[in-house]
C-alpha cells in the first residue's frame, strides 16, 4: 500500500464492538478451559474429543480442524485412547487411512463438557427468539458463511 495511504482508523463504536467480541471469547475460553480440566483434559485435547463426538476423521483433517501440526494430533489422541475416550480405525473409504473416533465414553464425557458451558447459555436465554436470530444470523455475516 502506498504511503500516501493509512489504514483507516477503528469508529469508537467498532472498537466497542471488537472489545466486546474479545471479552466474550475470553469467557468462553476460560469456561472452556475449566469444563475440560473437571474432566482431566486440556482445552485441546477437550477440542479435539467434541470433534470426534461429532464424527470420526482422518488425522489430517484433525490437525487442519485445531490449526496445529498433524504429530501434535497424534500424541493427543494418543493421550485419549490411553484413557479410553478415542480410537482409531481404518477408514472404510481407504484402508490405509486412520480414523479417530470417540469411543462411548469419550461421546459420554464430550456430551458432559458441552452441557456444562453456562457461560452464554444464560444470556442468551435472557434474549428474545428474534434477537437471537438476528445475533446468529450477524455472526454468520461476519464470518463469510
Amino acid at each position: 500500500m502506498p504511503a500516501s495511504q493509512k489504514t483507516p482508523r477503528m469508529d469508537p463504536l467498532t472498537l466497542e464492538v471488537v472489545e466486546l467480541i474479545g471479552t466474550v471469547v475470553a469467557r468462553y475460553h476460560e469456561e472452556y478451559e475449566d469444563a475440560a480440566a473437571e474432566h482431566a483434559l486440556t482445552g485441546t485435547q477437550a477440542r479435539l474429543l467434541s470433534l470426534l463426538a461429532l464424527e470420526p476423521l482422518p488425522m489430517r483433517r484433525l490437525a487442519q480442524q485445531l490449526k496445529c501440526e498433524p504429530s501434535n494430533v497424534t500424541g493427543i489422541v494418543d493421550r485419549l485412547e490411553a484413557r479410553g475416550l478415542a480410537e482409531r480405525r481404518p477408514d472404510p473409504a481407504d484402508r490405509r487411512v486412520k480414523l479417530a473416533a470417540a469411543t462411548p465414553e469419550g461421546r459420554a464425557v464430550a456430551r458432559g463438557l458441552r452441557d456444562s458451558l453456562n457461560f452464554a447459555r444464560e444470556p442468551l436465554a435472557g434474549l428474545a427468539e428474534e434477537e437471537r436470530l438476528a445475533l446468529r444470523d450477524l455472526l454468520r455475516r461476519m464470518l463469510g458463511a
